[in-house]
């Protein structure tokens, strides 16, 4: 058994989940675009290529492990907005022809460094808060988008359409049908300037089961589809960025209790040998609710805070949700944190405290 903690990927599940968002999606041309920073696990990429998928990639990193593993250049979109020029230069050295892009400055970038190419404005859509939102860091205005997208056919790039993501783990289908709309409205401006737009890529933001149950693929894709077929026009190709979705309930991570306690205030505390620093990132403000499994499960529970091994204050996962575990947990037992394929591995750091990274076992189990 390999040192806890440590995360088990289960492949077929994400290959699963990819042909049902596929089947879903009924817009004729729809793309899929894996968010890889979800989970960048060579054997998730190459699967993903094998099953038809384009890759969203943040960083030169990205790509570079996309093309070792003999993924096309063709099928790569640097799709951060924030990258320096040396960077852009490098992702075209390397083939990649499509960027996304939310500034002038950054549009100028790419016109000098990768002349020709293809992109892609992101605008901040008006759609409700998701559980983990990104606020105002990405996106300019709808109307901003269309200047810029009229800029970039100046400038001599392929203008492929208007950009937006509802925000990570989003709970609510009508936010896609707010964005295309507002999409569609970019695309018919361009129009209007004989700019014929090619895509609208309505970014990631498809949400998973945890504590809470959130709505279906279906039901995302369904709506989707139906905004993308009420707003765009048949020629406007749809791109979803999909990441969690793809392989948050594919992966277990395996941890262990390191002690528990009863603090001053009376509250019972439980350690792992997991926190936010080798793992557990999104438990940040408590906006992801993950799900516990122990060996004894069946005993009696009592509400417990659940903290990280790190000597920083900051490492404590659940404070003020309620997450009960059975009373009779000890320093040993073994716990099973499940739906933590995305955003966990990924997100653990080098070696805080001289804790190590989180490993990544690939199983060849459909599920554990």
């Amino acid at each position: 058994m390999p040192e806890s903690p440590y995360l088990v990927i289960y492949p077929e599940r994400v290959r699963a989940n990819y042909r049902a968002l596929d089947t879903a999606l009924t817009v004729t041309g729809t793309r899929i675009r894996y968010a890889v920073k979800a989970a960048p696990v060579d054997d998730l990429l190459v699967l993903l290529a094998d099953e038809g998928a384009e890759f969203d990639v943040a960083s030169i990193g990205e790509i570079e492990q996309c093309i070792a593993l003999g993924i096309a250049a063709d099928r790569l979109c640097y799709g951060n907005p924030i990258k320096k020029a040396a960077h852009i230069a490098r992702a075209y050295a390397l083939g990649v022809r499509r960027y996304a892009f939310d500034t002038e400055d950054d549009l100028e970038r790419i016109a000098e460094h990768a002349p020709g190419s293809e992109v892609e404005c992101r605008f901040l859509s008006s759609a409700p808060e998701s559980k983990t939102p990104f606020g105002t860091k990405f996106g300019c205005r709808p109307d901003e988008a269309t200047n810029l997208l009229i800029r970039a056919h100046d400038l001599g790039l392929i203008v492929g359409g208007p950009y937006f993501h509802v925000g990570s783990q989003q709970l609510d289908p009508s936010a896609w049908r707010i964005g295309i709309e507002q999409a569609g409205a970019i695309v018919q401006a361009l129009a209007d300037k004989n700019i014929a737009a090619t895509v609208v890529n309505v970014g990631g933001g498809l949400p998973v089961s945890y504590v809470d149950t959130a709505p279906e693929l279906s039901d995302i894709a369904a709506a989707i589809s139906s905004a993308a077929a009420e707003f765009l026009p048949e020629s406007v190709r749809v791109i979803v960025e999909p990441g969690r979705a793809l392989v948050g309930n594919a992966g277990t991570i395996h941890a262990e209790v390191v002690g528990v306690r009863v603090a001053p205030d009376g509250r019972r505390w439980v350690y792992l040998d997991i926190g936010r620093y080798n793992g557990m990132a999104e438990t940040e403000n408590e906006y992801i609710a993950y799900r516990f499994v122990t060996d004894r499960d069946g005993d009696p529970v009592a509400e417990a805070v659940v903290a990280g091994p790190t000597c920083d204050g900051d490492d404590v996962l659940y404070q003020r949700t309620k997450v009960l575990l059975p009373t009779t947990l000890r320093a040993g037992d073994r716990i099973q944190i499940l739906h933590t394929g995305a955003y966990t591995a990924s997100y653990s750091s080098v070696s805080f405290n001289g804790f190590p990274p989180l490993t990544v076992h690939v199983s060849g189990a459909e599920r554990e």
